[in-house]
């Protein structure tokens, strides 16, 4: 049986000729950092200081040495960041220049210092830039031209901080005879059984070459056997009526243990083991009378796909830890997501977020890393990108999570609509990776998943790439240039990226800027907001709601977390009521990699922004929302009761009309049946309609405990009256540094919120933005907050109305 030996440990990294204790995995950042050479990258203005450690060259070192009495010692580096020559005892074992893919070079025999000897990436990106030439990209870094995580060179939401290193595990594997080399389960659902065809090359030995070589494969109680021809074998198990993987809110997540074993006539040799999920996926593109869909069915039933983008939750990825992304993959599932876009701009993900998607029911949208530039196709990047293209579809395929290969972020839409076509002058851009290599690759080698060609991508160049009638959809003119408002223009068909940003909360700029005087402008604000003019659209997104509240950092960093929650809901409210037309909206975004203002719902110290539990609200299966106008922009506000359970919701729908100061001037129930997974949308009747530019009145809608509210004027012109309310604290029992915050309210308080981390850094919030008329009470459980009293509490409350 094949023998592995970890080699995380003994490594060392070489700076300025003397030896620093490197960890392994890990960057050349986090081990000077944990040396005391440099700052943190992520604090204050830190980045800058440290500019200069992607700029250079770095070795990493280790003594080798083994005896393990096999045939065959392979050296395998499952990730290595990025341009790197190894040598061992001197010899030269090879190169790599894709941090994107494994490594495996033979060393059987060798023993001595082995030596990783990284280029700067600025180096190698610009070696290669000198034979392929210039290309265009959004960003002034050169990020196409090496294969790395592309926002290591800054985004607008990330640092510059270009790493290098061994950022994934190292170690020896001993073998005889022969090997796995590669495991490809196809596993589909046919007339209600379960296939699983598992695909198997082999690596022998010399003396393995003659041998006869058998593979056994098992699931669910179903075990059968294939002869290795040549270096290739075929298994084909068959499971009666398997129970089924289904998307979080569809069914129960059942993952069975698949097993492969290599054996020879003197017994196993290797052996491989996964859990897998037997299920359906499909991507409906069907043309009708709105343009040409894009809805994804999973095991025969079209999905809504509630969904947020995911971006590396750390700009130092080898810091995330297995726990890591179970957290934050576990506070998407509570959100009631059920769709995550692993964005083209950063990486492949470890196993553990996918088995993490796996066990939570979150399907995985995954990117091609390609993003915002266009790519070369020339030599060495075309054989790299194929090289990494084969390695993690083979890798993550036998994830039931993963539902969708996506070309590429953005590429064919800046083709088009970016300017680049002039600068290109028939050079190669990347057009030929997503209408021909990684299309047939897939086909290839993954032929039971739907692969699409880019977000956005309207299917062909018979559209533009972003029309919203067609495919898939990045709305970006709201948060650019316009009011939220303009979320309800359009229907398109699948929303793949939209957001508003913010900032993180208060705790995380507080450690993230020790000493600041925080201020909208003030220097660490500003060089932690990387958008272009991010602050100026910030400010612009509240004055047309509110009143700019000048040097008041609180009310301001209150007030663009409205906003933020405010913009996103309002988009999502619309898209969902249009179902079936729209079938889908994906945040941007769920995450952040250092703490930032940005897009994000949770913040880069993990914080939930108000946004965050927005998403819980309009995510929920079941949503009663507002429109202000019907289809078009014409008529009044509409009702729309959503309903994406799998079972009819029945309820009575409690309407107001409502003055300033909580007086009901009209009322009227209406009851609802909504069918399964489907919407019904109601006109408001003519007399619950608030006045157009109604300053003291506005309209509520309330059902089994959800509500919705239209206001017809913007805050800064309703007549609020001045919030007042009683605050109660009352401890909870048997539950230590935990509180239940009382909020009475004597008058109307809209989008009322406690900022739980003004109480404690480590405190939470079980709700965000709650909006409450004259006499009514909300408790808000705090956990971690230590000692609160009501003082304490108060200062911690903050509402839409209070000037």
């Amino acid at each position: 049986m094949k023998d592995v030996t970890p080699l995380n440990d003994g490594w060392t990294l070489r700076h300025e000729g003397a030896p620093l204790p490197a960890v392994v995995p890990g960057c050349v950042h986090t081990d000077l950092h944990a040396a005391g050479i440099v700052p943190d990258p992520l604090l204050g203005l830190n980045e800058t200081e440290v500019a200069w450690v992607g700029r250079r060259s770095w070795t990493y070192e280790r003594q080798l040495a083994h005896d393990s009495g096999h045939e065959r010692t392979d050296l395998v580096l499952d990730g290595l960041d990025t341009a790197a020559t190894l040598t061992l005892d001197g010899r030269t074992l090879g190169s790599t220049r894709n941090m994107h893919r494994g490594y495996r070079f033979d060393v059987t025999g060798a023993t001595g210092l082995l030596e990783i000897a990284f280029a700067s990436a600025y180096d190698e990106a610009e070696a290669v830039r000198a034979l392929t030439g210039d290309r265009p990209n959004v960003y002034p870094e050169p990020s196409q031209y090496i294969r790395k995580m592309a926002c290591n060179f800054g985004w607008d939401w990330g640092p510059t901080l270009v790493t290098a290193g061994i950022w994934r595990p190292v170690r020896l594997e001993h073998w005889s005879t022969a090997r796995l080399a590669s495991v490809r389960p196809l596993v589909t659902v046919e007339d209600g059984t379960g296939r699983a065809e598992i695909r198997i090359a082999v690596e022998r030995t010399d003396s393995g070459r003659e041998r006869v070589l058998t593979v056994t494969a098992s699931v669910a109680g179903v075990r059968a056997e294939a002869r290795v021809e040549g270096d290739e074998a075929v298994v084909r198990l068959d499971v009666d009526a398997p129970r089924l993987w289904w998307p979080r809110g569809y069914g129960d997540q059942h993952l069975y243990d698949l097993t492969v074993e290599l054996r020879d006539a003197g017994g196993v040799l290797d052996g491989w083991e996964r859990r897998i999920g037997f299920r359906t996926v499909e991507v409906d593109r069907s043309a009708d009378e709105h343009g040409t869909g894009f809805t994804l069915v999973v095991n025969g039933v079209r999905i809504f796909a509630r969904g947020v983008n995911w971006i590396p939750d750390d700009v130092f990825p080898s810091r995330i830890t297995p726990e890591r992304y179970r957290t934050r993959l576990r506070q998407a599932a509570d959100a009631h997501v059920d769709l995550v876009r692993v964005w083209g701009g950063g990486i492949y993900e470890d196993e553990a977020f996918y088995t993490a998607c796996d066990e939570l029911g979150l399907m995985v949208w995954q990117d091609f890393l390609f993003a915002c530039s266009a790519y070369p196709e020339e030599q060495p990047l075309r054989g790299e990108v194929e090289a990494e293209a084969r390695d993690n579809v083979v890798r993550l395929m036998p994830h039931p999570s993963l539902v969708l290969w996506n070309g590429n972020n953005e590429n064919l839409w800046g083709f088009r609509d970016w300017e680049w076509e002039p600068e290109l002058a028939g050079d190669s851009w990347g057009e030929g990776y997503y209408l021909g290599l990684l299309p047939r690759l897939v086909a290839e080698l993954d032929p039971t998943r739907p692969y699409a060609a880019g977000s956005p991508w309207s299917g062909s160049w018979d559209h533009h790439p972003n029309d919203p009638a067609h495919g898939t959809h990045h709305s970006w003119e709201v948060w650019n240039r316009q009011d939220y408002a303009e979320y309800r223009a359009d229907i398109p068909r699948f929303v793949a990226e939209f957001g508003w940003q913010a900032p993180p909360a208060l705790a995380t700029l507080h450690r993230a800027l020790p000493g600041e005087d925080l201020a909208p402008d003030s220097p660490g604000m500003l060089h932690h907001q990387k958008a272009e003019d991010g602050n100026g659209k910030l400010n612009r997104g509240v004055a047309r709601h509110f009143d700019l509240p000048g040097r008041d950092f609180d009310r301001w960093h209150y007030l663009t977390q409205v906003v933020q929650a405010r913009a996103v809901a309002a988009g999502i409210e619309h898209w969902r009521s249009h179902w079936p037309v729209c079938a889908g909206t994906v945040v941007w975004q769920l995450n952040d990699c250092w703490p930032v203002s940005s897009w994000s719902a949770i913040d880069g110290d993990g914080r939930p922004k108000p946004l965050y539990h927005e998403l819980r609200r309009v995510y929920a299966d079941r949503l009663l929302t507002l429109l202000p106008t019907g289809d078009g922009g014409e008529g009044g506000p509409v009702l729309a009761v959503v309903n994406q359970a799998g079972a009819e919701w029945r309820t009575s729908v409690e309407l107001r009309r409502v003055e300033a100061d909580g007086t009901t001037l009209h009322r009227a129930v209406r009851e609802v049946a909504v069918g399964p997974r489907s919407v019904v949308r109601i006109p408001v009747p003519e007399e619950l309609v608030p006045g157009a530019a109604s300053a003291k009145e506005f309209l509520v809608a309330d059902a089994d405990g959800l509500r919705a509210l239209h206001f017809p004027v913007a805050d800064k012109e309703f007549a609020y009256p001045a919030p007042e309310f009683d605050v109660d604290v009352e401890a909870v029992a048997g539950k230590r540094d935990t509180v239940d915050v009382v909020v009475s309210a004597h008058t109307l308080l809209r989008d009322l919120l406690l900022q739980a981390d003004r109480l404690d850094p480590a405190a939470e919030a079980d709700q965000g933005l709650r909006t409450l008329l004259p006499g009514e009470r909300l408790r808000i459980r705090v956990t971690g907050c230590g000692s609160v009293d009501e003082a304490r509490a108060r200062s911690a409350l903050f509402s839409a109305g209070a000037r």
